[in-house]
């Protein structure tokens, strides 16, 4: 069983900067509270995770967490630039952009590598006064920081943040324009791919997101929704635990066999979500959902397949083409010094430009749909991976529940 990264409280800002959150896209995941892990589901989901496509595999057909489920779960922009830009690796480098941003810069006992410590950023937060613009934009910087380093794109340390996110916020107005919502997909992504190996023993990125997608997308699935007309989505199972105590002590092997029975109606049927309580400046970005692209977010680069789950989105699904190779840039860290830049590095340059082409691959209906094309898509399908879609009968050692005490420490406290 991997363990899977705590909840850990959500940062508070003060309400005089709302209007400047608004305007960079990160409001709406400000809003999102504790949601606890629940470690068994995330198992199972990892479980069914290819790598090769970038898919999981239920017994009815293949499907993701998509652009369109950030934007609904999250509320973070999913039509822009791409997150990229330069790495480098020296400590005078993050000392320079911290001193012009912040017009403060950490110390080297505040970093690890080329990370920024989360408590050195919240410690800034905290002494800022609020009493001009500049304050008020080093404010937002540092809770973008902490939110990229917690929800967004925490790693296993769950303690520094990588400052190369930091010169994407130099321009304050021009936050916005990034699809931040496709880096986080991103790492999502990345953090499947790993933790799908056999040799992994620990799950990190953004689980908060797979674990909310699971639940809008599967209900039968889902814990109590507290409030299930909030937005963003992610709000609807903030403190579950409070609610359905028994839910956190279900095992491994429940949701597998939730799975094998899976029945189709239950995973592709669409508009689930009222639309009247989702902000219009997220559905500005819908027209990209649906496309066949790389996400990007600097040396991270996977898989959007969206060939392969054409029913998410409404469309008929016939056999998809190959899987995407992503060659050597799946899989690139940065665990030994790296200074390039990933715009334009030989490896990576081509994926950003097919992001950057992203309305050209946007799905449409196939124009010749062959008769009974789901019955070819399935017969290939079980053909292909039928082995591999039923695991109710495999046999795991599975750990006794023990996240309690963390949990209820970390349930965040509401009036």
């Amino acid at each position: 069983m991997l363990t899977c990264d705590h909840p850990v409280p959500p940062d508070r800002y003060n309400e005089r900067v709302e209007e400047h959150l608004r305007s960079t896209g990160f409001y709406h995941v400000t809003q999102i509270g504790v949601v606890q892990c629940q470690k068994a589901l995330v198992n199972a989901l990892v479980e069914r995770w290819h790598p090769d496509t970038h898919t999981l595999h239920l017994p009815v057909g293949e499907c993701a967490v998509t652009l369109e489920d950030v934007a609904m779960i999250f509320g973070l922009p999913t039509d822009g630039l791409p997150v990229t830009g330069m790495t480098l690796s020296s400590f005078e480098a993050l000392e320079a952009e911290c001193l012009h941003q912040f017009g403060v810069a950490p110390k080297k006992s505040d970093c690890r590598g080329s990370g920024i410590k989360l408590t050195w950023l919240r410690d800034l937060k905290e002494r800022l006064q609020l009493t001009d613009e500049n304050n008020i934009q080093v404010y937002v910087k540092c809770h973008i920081m902490l939110l990229i380093g917690t929800i967004l794109f925490g790693d296993k340390s769950g303690a520094s943040v990588h400052w190369k996110f930091l010169p994407l916020l130099s321009d304050f107005a021009s936050i916005g324009q990034y699809s931040w919502g496709s880096a986080c997909l991103a790492h999502l992504y990345r953090s499947l791919c790993r933790a799908s190996r056999f040799d992994c023993k620990e799950i990190d990125g953004p689980l908060t997101l797979l674990l909310c997608w699971a639940w809008m997308r599967l209900p039968y699935l889902v814990p109590v929704p507290r409030e299930p007309r909030n937005f963003s989505l992610a709000n609807r199972w903030r403190n579950w635990k409070r609610r359905d105590r028994v839910y956190r002590y279900l095992k491994l092997a429940h949701f597998r066999k939730a799975l094998d029975d899976l029945q189709e109606s239950q995973v592709y049927s669409v508009d689930r979500v009222d639309p009247d309580i989702i902000s219009a400046e997220i559905y500005m970005h819908s027209v990209i959902w649906s496309a066949t692209v790389p996400l990007v977010s600097f040396e991270c680069i996977e898989w959007h397949a969206t060939d392969r789950f054409r029913r998410q989105f409404g469309f008929i699904q016939g056999v998809p083409h190959q899987e995407r190779n992503l060659d050597r840039t799946h899989g690139e860290v940065l665990t030994s010094p790296k200074n390039l830049n990933w715009a334009t590095a030989t490896s990576h340059s081509f994926w950003v430009m097919q992001w950057t082409n992203r309305y050209n691959h946007v799905l449409t209906e196939e124009p010749m749909a062959p008769q009974q094309p789901l019955d070819t898509y399935m017969y290939w399908y079980r053909s292909k991976y039928g082995d591999h879609l039923n695991l109710s009968d495999l046999v795991v050692q599975e750990d006794v529940e023990g996240d309690q005490v963390m949990d209820d420490v970390n349930e965040e406290q509401e009036p």
